[in-house]
């Protein structure tokens, strides 16, 4: 079982980006299962969701303790919430920021992880750009599917026309489309680099 957690904020598509996620999966004819936890639901409230995918029946409905890996729609949620509790060591961690984990303050915890499974992605400016709205929710899904090889692109790109229509589809398929290429193209860089090191 790939166990995914996402902490955004409300009005970031938190529970959205789950619930996409669990529909990409299902695409791939995995079990998904996706929740969301609230605090508390106003506007810029900090928000958890939860994305288990598996290939045979999911029992458990406990909130993910020990994530296989994290998505961090809003970087300012690094200071005010223990986003990293549980994560297995080497687990995926893609953050929404232009700036780097060393930027971050994040060096020291991410030293010894493999390159390959740290990236950050501009996603909010990519929401700007494709879709008129700071919404970082879906390029972080494609570039999560680039990071962790889980889904595929194609399947990001369908679940994105379950949940959306029109111009609205388009422009998310555009951004994750986008999102999806960074993404790899940096992951490519950090494993060549990590093969000359």
């Amino acid at each position: 079982m790939f166990e995914v957690r996402i902490h955004g904020r409300g009005g970031q598509g938190v529970v959205t980006a789950a619930e996409m996620l669990s529909i990409a999966a299902f695409e791939e004819a995995h079990h998904a299962q996706a929740f969301p936890s609230f605090g508390s639901e106003r506007t810029g409230a900090p928000v958890v969701a939860f994305c288990r995918i598996a290939d045979k029946e999911i029992r458990s409905r406990e909130p993910i303790m020990e994530p296989d890996a994290l998505i961090i729609q809003d970087p300012t949620l690094l200071q005010s919430v223990d986003v990293f509790a549980g994560l297995k060591k080497g687990g995926f961690i893609l953050i929404n920021t232009k700036n780097s984990f060393e930027e971050l303050g994040l060096a020291d915890y991410v030293r010894d992880w493999p390159a390959d499974r740290l990236c950050t992605l501009p996603a909010t400016d990519l929401g700007l750009k494709h879709v008129g709205r700071p919404m970082p929710n879906v390029p972080l899904l494609a570039g999560f599917a680039a990071l962790s090889g889980t889904i595929k692109l194609e399947s990001v790109v369908m679940a994105i026309n379950a949940k959306f229509s029109g111009k609205v589809a388009a422009g998310n398929i555009a951004g994750a489309t986008e999102a999806f290429e960074l993404v790899r193209a940096r992951i490519e860089s950090a494993r060549k680099e990590a093969a000359h090191a």
